[in-house]
């Protein structure tokens, strides 16, 4: 908790010195030169925080500080560079080409993340086992955060390019929805998650975000309620328990991690889960933190599949949470530890942020391939 805290002071004192940077840049522009200080500082306020005030009705205030500190970024870079380019040529340049290129880049390099976010990329990982269990191809999703970059008929394109693959089972580990999730989307999207064909079916576990605990009195509607829309189409949810598929695999649905470090009521450790599983049995764990890898890795379970990182959405933030962990064991690909293979998903929509840029959204096919 401490290092978020500390984490978002850090945030907060970027955003402002990125303000005031861009407010005092903006006074360097040639027709403001002449003007009284005065008036220049209140025409540069306007120019900067006019347009800020805007993209947070437009988008979101989270939305329009990632843009800022883009922009303030690219101006910084490019300022470093025309001032040696200055020094090289001894005089100045007649016009702001360093401010020009800065916002041409940040747009551009914006755009690219916006279309790594709004669009749905197939990824795809095959895993192999010497058990006897034949194969069997697996849908992973997570993270639609329902009503950031689709609505639930979004939602349902994106279940047609999935189910083109033919998966023989889905998953979807967690926040299918979140706090700004109308019950109308949930609702529909439930509906679309049902659609979903697999010989073996279609299995749900909760995510932090799911229960809409974070809303207090006003959320749309409960954990239960989400519950019974996705069993009502004939998803299964599962909440600490086992279940069979198909030869010898099974999936093992948890809690999510919140259960514990939100103290809501906890949930069950992995060796209670796997205290009677046959060894014989591919397991394949569905948990939506990827925070628990040396208690999976040393209860012997096959595969973990996880969300909930976005892929560290955008960069520095991934390189933070590959350096830091931040609370997660890894935040996004193929990872073994001892006889343990873990996949973390980037997901296939973002919480509240309409940008990637460290990543992509994606849906996961897994091949498992065992001995026949």
């Amino acid at each position: 908790m401490f290092i978020w805290i500390l984490m978002l002071c850090v945030i907060f004192a970027i955003c402002a010195g990125a303000a005031l940077y861009l407010m005092a840049r903006v006074r360097r522009l040639s027709c403001l030169k002449n003007k009284k200080k005065t008036w220049a500082r209140l025409i540069s306020a306007a120019v900067v925080l006019l347009p800020a005030v805007a993209l947070s009705f437009l988008w979101s205030p989270l939305n329009m500080v990632v843009c800022v500190l883009h922009l303030a970024l690219f101006l910084l870079l490019a300022d470093g560079i025309s001032a040696l380019a200055r020094r090289l040529r001894r005089r100045d340049f007649r016009r702001d080409w360093a401010g020009l290129a800065a916002l041409l880049l940040c747009a551009a390099w914006l755009t690219s993340g916006w279309v790594n976010a709004n669009h749905v990329w197939r990824t795809q990982y095959t895993i192999e086992t010497d058990k006897p269990v034949g194969s069997l191809r697996v849908a992973l999703l997570s993270d639609s955060h329902m009503g950031t970059t689709f609505h639930a008929d979004g939602f349902a394109g994106r279940l047609a390019d999935v189910q083109a693959q033919e998966p023989d089972v889905a998953v979807f580990v967690g926040d299918f929805t979140d706090e700004s999730t109308t019950r109308e989307d949930m609702v529909a999207a439930a509906k679309a998650l049902g659609a979903l064909k697999t010989p073996c079916g279609v299995y749900f576990v909760f995510g932090n975000h799911d229960k809409n605990n974070y809303e207090g009195e006003g959320r749309a509607y409960t954990g239960e309620e989400l519950a019974a829309e996705l069993t009502k189409n004939g998803v299964v949810v599962l909440e600490d328990e086992i279940v069979p598929i198909r030869g010898g695999f099974c999936l093992i649905g948890r809690q999510d991690a919140s259960e514990e470090t939100e103290n809501r009521g906890g949930r069950a450790s992995m060796a209670e889960l796997t205290r009677n599983l046959d060894e014989s049995w591919f397991s394949i764990v569905l948990d939506h933190q990827p925070r628990d890898y040396a208690n999976q890795a040393a209860s012997g379970v096959d595969l973990v599949l996880s969300g909930h990182t976005h892929g560290g959405q955008m960069i520095p933030l991934v390189q933070l949470i590959r350096w830091f962990h931040l609370g997660d064991d890894n935040v996004y690909g193929l990872q073994r530890r001892g006889n343990t293979d873990f996949i973390v998903s980037s997901g296939i929509s973002d919480w509240e942020l309409l940008f990637k840029t460290g990543c992509r959204s994606e849906y996961v096919i897994i091949d498992i391939q065992g001995k026949n």
